[in-house]
């Protein structure tokens, strides 16, 4: 939430062209009751992309699904996942393991609302559950209600005593259990997520599982997106440099300016595209502060740029 925005998943498509992209977690109440177009709207451009809803009420999810629908998503996701407050108080998110039964009957209401596959990420449990168990009744519950995936995140949430930052890194990662879990549910395919760092990471997890799920490493260093293509799905095209990347992001700009959007709102997902490169601080400090000034434009992101081509090889960061 507040990162993987359209914006976001713009830069992420041009860096590859074959990995799903995730939106940001929608609630369905926000679909249903809101201004479902703003939440959904996105660019065929960034197709392959899941929608991730969060929700509870089976009938309230399907109507969102049915509205999302005619959006043209490659997947609709339920987030079982999410160990916020905000999100444990509108009973969604990870407190929702504690009830599979609910969940199933979530996850077959949405499946009945469209033709396309319906997937849940979740964690490998809650609080003081037993993972082994636990976790098994509830990816029986997912199978029984007829998902095409589950997305596992290899650490518990504790729901009770850590903020949602803290949830991200502390509860220890156990990639043995959802090894296992993959090994009992096959051919479900099983993707994992959590604490994966680099491509290498990805590559020997995909001897155990069926995918691999990057977060904050995808966005913290983008670039390692670029090399995915070629890595793990055979394309062997040309690998996006950084000088097309920012061209692009420069056209987009100027694209979305026009419609109202400000400069800043696109260059904060672009600060790591420079990341180890010589310059990359004085990359940083140009979108970061200068895509703030009133009437910013492109020229930005071309400065930015020229700021990590000409700088002396001593200045890498």
């Amino acid at each position: 939430m507040d990162w993987t925005d359209r914006h976001c998943r713009h830069l992420h498509r041009l860096l590859t062209r074959h990995g799903l992209l995730f939106t940001e977690m929608v609630t369905s109440a926000a679909v249903v009751h809101g201004d479902a177009e703003r939440h959904l709207r996105f660019s065929s451009l960034e197709q392959p992309v899941a929608l991730q809803l969060g929700g509870s009420d089976p009938v309230e999810l399907a109507a969102a699904t049915r509205l999302a629908d005619a959006f043209g998503y490659a997947e609709i996701n339920l987030n079982v996942g999410c160990p916020s407050d905000r999100v444990q108080s509108g009973r969604f998110g990870a407190c929702l393991m504690a009830e599979p039964a609910l969940v199933a009957d979530c996850a077959r209401a949405m499946r009945e609302a469209t033709s396309r596959p319906v997937t849940v990420k979740c964690r490998i449990g809650i609080d003081d559950q037993d993972t082994e168990e636990s976790l098994d009744r509830f990816a029986d519950a997912m199978v029984s209600a007829g998902v095409a995936a589950l997305y596992v995140h290899a650490r518990k949430a504790w729901l009770k005593g850590l903020s949602p930052k803290e949830n991200r890194t502390i509860p220890p990662l156990d990639y043995e259990r959802v090894y296992r879990l993959r090994a009992r549910l096959a051919p479900l395919p099983v993707v994992i997520n959590g604490g994966i760092e680099d491509l290498d990471a990805a590559e020997a997890h995909l001897r155990h599982v069926d995918g691999v799920m990057l977060g904050r490493a995808a966005y913290h260093n983008p670039m390692l997106l670029a090399e995915v293509d070629r890595r793990f799905f055979g394309d062997p095209g040309d690998r996006p440099d950084l000088a097309a990347i920012m061209q692009a992001m420069a056209d987009y700009a100027e694209a979305q300016l026009s419609e109202g959007v400000r400069l800043n709102a696109i260059a904060r997902h672009m600060l790591g595209l420079a990341n180890g490169r010589a310059g990359a601080r004085q990359f940083r400090q140009i979108l970061s502060v200068d895509a703030c000034r009133p009437k910013a434009g492109p020229d930005v992101f071309r400065r930015a740029l020229a700021a990590v081509e000409h700088a002396p090889l001593a200045a890498a960061v």
